[in-house]
């Protein structure tokens, strides 16, 4: 897949701000700081388009990216930092529902975790949480270049062990720095835009 353009289309909070051209588009989900933006540049082969920062919880809206003029990237807050107050991530997550509810032309889930550690309670929770929405998931496990080569079979295992994947999800082992997984990305993303 050739990146040809890359614009911030929308940033939006509720449903009447969305795009209304219904391309298809592909939610990014995580916690705060797995390295969303980094996937994002990476993906559309652009250094700092989507802002990286050192403070976690940054990203307060659904944030819709048109790749190609073709289909949305849509990222949205990241959850489990504790920095952002309760009732804030109670918004975030009501933000995501209301787009879950309201979206049909949604292809797919890219639910990024953290290939260093154990998948986290949330994180569990939020693969259930988009299964109940019988939406196919990619598991994207970023920052795979920051494990040694003798600890990736172990990681990979606990990875696996902790997600009841159902028919149709898979595992991208993920890497903004060597590239690694960029390739399997566009080819999820090229099999559901036809």
């Amino acid at each position: 897949m050739k990146i040809e353009s890359v614009e911030l289309k929308n940033m939006a909070v509720r449903t009447s701000q969305y795009p209304e051209d219904n391309k298809d588009e592909f939610l990014l989900v995580g916690r705060s700081n797995v390295g969303k933006s980094s996937f994002i540049n990476t993906i559309i082969s652009r250094k700092n388009f989507a802002r990286t920062s050192s403070t976690p919880g940054k990203t307060q809206t659904l944030n819709f990216y048109l790749v190609n003029e073709n289909f949305y990237l849509v990222d949205v807050p990241g959850y489990g930092y504790a920095q952002v107050n309760r009732d804030t991530q109670k918004k975030f997550g009501m933000m995501i529902e209301e787009y879950l509810k309201s979206r049909k032309n949604l292809k797919r889930v890219f639910l990024l975790v953290d290939f260093r550690h154990k998948p986290s309670e949330d994180d569990l929770l939020m693969y259930n949480f988009m299964k109940y929405y019988n939406l196919g998931v990619t598991i994207v496990a970023t920052k795979y270049d920051k494990v040694g080569q003798k600890d990736r079979a172990k990681a990979d295992k606990l990875l696996r062990e902790s997600f009841d994947l159902k028919d149709g999800d898979n595992i991208v082992l993920f890497s903004s720095v060597t590239k690694k997984g960029k390739e399997e990305i566009y080819s999820i993303i090229k099999n559901c835009l036809q």
